[in-house]
């Protein structure tokens, strides 16, 4: 009696199995891209400090060359930090939506765990209820023999 459990919802866990896949690669694309950004973000703040501040035997021409730099510098860093924030948000976004998508195949899974019991015990049921017959068939076929 080895009848294999057969879920009817098997294509519907499929399904949230791929979108909660499909969440993971765009959750972790996105922190990816948060972690560029942040590097880069302290690669400019770095070569500001760097750069800043005027040091002895720097001509006027290098000095104003700096200043420039600096300057672009500067609107690189609030760029960037812009950029930065916009990304921390996308991120919490994602996480959100791979949250939602990890419950929505964790439910379908929890409900195929209960049905997979529910049909084991409903087997295992039937064929307590099969054995207990042919033991009662035995036994009656037993005490008929003794009092013939």
């Amino acid at each position: 009696m080895a009848q294999k459990f057969k879920f009817s919802l098997e294509k519907l866990l499929d399904i949230r199995k791929e979108k909660e896949e499909e969440s993971k690669r765009k959750f972790t694309k996105t922190q990816k891209e948060k972690q560029e950004t942040e590097q880069r973000l302290d690669a400019l703040k770095e070569n500001y400090e760097k750069y800043n501040g005027i040091r002895p035997g720097e001509d006027l021409i290098y000095q104003k060359i700096k200043k420039n730099y600096l300057f672009a510098l500067n609107k690189g860093i609030e760029q960037t930090e812009k950029e930065l924030i916009a990304k921390t948000k996308e991120l919490d976004i994602k996480r959100k939506e791979l949250i939602e998508k990890q419950i929505e195949r964790k439910t379908v899974d929890i409900l195929k765990e209960k049905k997979k019991v529910a049909y084991y015990k409903e087997l295992d049921r039937i064929e307590q209820l099969q054995l207990d017959e042919m033991a009662l068939y035995a036994y009656v076929r037993n005490n008929k023999s003794i009092h013939n």
